[in-house]
């Protein structure tokens, strides 16, 4: 076994999550190395599209989360300037129903009371917002605070910025315990880590690490699709989405989920989502979910027949049954502090994650209550330690 490496904190994962908790660790003093057995962005971080979302979320602890990261991701850019294509661009959706409407706005409503700005837009003042939106929708809700990064660029810059030591291409295999069963270290391919503390930020191979250090954590790899088409003008202004989309993503079912999202970019291609479906790590292209995405824009955006899609690309959200992220430290393994199963939330949510979890390192008040994503909420009596997949 190779020398070992003796830090402060290891934080296993390199996408935009790890990414945080590695910058926000090193601000806070400690001594960081990042190790991933790819790249940097290299799993679900590199096939997201950067959303930065307050619009699609209930009321709850996920909305405070991702409120407070909306506040971290304006002063992360500010910081950065160009180079992570930041877009406070908001978000727009439509309802084609009247009813859909109705419950779309009893949403914004609740979102309101929660610190969200929402504003009700009515059928024909949409074409005002997006001039080539289709006609005859019912209505909409325009949420100035929905946002958009370029995910990798964005990973790659926030852990340039903590000064991180960064081992990719290093495989985890082990999470290492003392006899006492406290945490200190990783085991890898290419030698042991040694530190402290070890935060989990494996994203979908989040229950693969938690497995590793004996404890349960049921991640499970949600798929999805991304259209991507040929560089345009810019003919669509906010991120826009259909009002069925939120209830996709609270839906439970293992079954393909399409709601059509459709958003421009500062590179000129539009960028066309989502469709959701538990497949395993099947990467597979699934004509049914690429031809169901296209439909979906076309009738958001009748212009976009006549344009060519130069390719599509799938991605697997890190989805835990209650929707919610594990945040925190693990008290069945002490040492080990968990930062994942954020499903497709996880570029938004980072920096509050990061935040959190730097906070909890160095024994600091979190700020937030964070209570909802305790990693041990998930063990039942006579349960396991089985990873779930």
């Amino acid at each position: 076994m190779a020398k070992l490496l003796t830090c402060d904190v290891v934080v296993v994962g390199a996408g935009m999550v790890g990414a945080a908790c590695a910058l926000y660790a090193a601000r806070a003093g400690l001594g960081v190395t990042v190790v991933d057995r790819g790249a940097v962005a290299g799993g679900t971080t590199g096939a997201g599209e950067g959303n930065l979302l307050v619009s699609d979320k209930e009321p709850g602890p996920e909305l405070e989360l991702a409120l407070f990261s909306a506040r971290l991701w304006a002063e992360l850019a500010e910081e950065a300037g160009s180079a992570i294509e930041y877009e406070p661009k908001g978000g727009l959706v439509v309802a084609q129903a009247p009813g859909t409407l109705a419950a779309l706005r009893d949403l914004a409503a609740r979102q309101r009371a929660a610190g969200v700005t929402a504003v009700p837009v009515d059928g024909g003042e949409l074409t005002g917002l997006e001039p080539h939106l289709a006609p005859g929708m019912a209505g909409g809700v325009h949420y100035p605070q929905d946002a958009q990064v370029m995910p990798a660029l964005a990973a790659a810059r926030l852990l340039r910025a903590s000064g991180a030591r960064l081992r990719t291409h290093h495989t985890v295999t082990g999470v290492l315990r003392a006899a006492d069963g406290t945490v200190y270290g990783v085991r890898t391919d290419r030698g042991d880590l040694h530190a402290p503390a070890v935060v989990n930020a494996a994203g979908t191979w989040g229950g693969d690490l938690a497995a590793l250090a004996g404890v349960r954590l049921p991640v499970l790899p949600r798929r999805g699709f991304v259209l991507v088409t040929e560089p345009l003008p810019r003919l669509v202004r906010h991120k826009v989405y259909a009002a069925d989309y939120v209830a996709d993503v609270a839906s439970d079912t293992a079954g393909l989920r399409s709601s059509p999202v459709v958003e421009g970019t500062a590179a000129g291609p539009v960028l066309i989502g989502a469709t959701r479906e538990r497949v395993g790590f099947d990467r597979s292209l699934s004509l049914r979910a690429v031809r169901a995405l296209a439909a979906g824009a076309i009738g958001l955006f009748p212009f976009l027949e006549r344009v060519r899609a130069l390719r599509a690309y799938a991605g697997f959200r890190p989805y835990l049954p209650d929707h919610l992220p594990a945040i925190g430290p693990d008290p069945r393994a002490p040492g080990l502090f968990h930062a994942c199963g954020h499903e497709g939330a996880g570029i938004g949510l980072a920096p509050g994650t990061g935040l959190l979890i730097a906070r909890a390192l160095t024994g600091e008040a979190p700020g937030l209550d964070t209570t909802p994503f305790r990693p041990e909420r998930f063990d039942t009596e006579g349960g396991g330690s089985a990873c779930v997949r």
